[in-house]
């Protein structure tokens, strides 16, 4: 294991991957917060289409004539 840090900075592969994890981490975050289900600053918002598709059906009209 010491033969790798002799070939590479420490201190510069420590900085690269904290900024490669701070940038992944900011990443799944905004991804998180743009669904509608993960997103806890708005909280979670029902869309107003399911509401409408579960309404009962209307009730059978006769087209009897006399």
């Amino acid at each position: 294991m010491w033969r790798i840090w002799r070939l590479y900075d420490p201190l510069r592969a420590m900085v690269v991957q904290g900024i490669f994890l701070f940038g992944l981490a900011a990443m799944i975050h905004l991804i998180l917060l743009s669904t509608n289900k993960f997103n806890w600053l708005d909280g979670a918002k029902k869309p107003a289409a399911a509401s409408a598709q579960n309404a009962p059906m209307p009730a059978a009209v006769s087209s009897e004539k006399s």
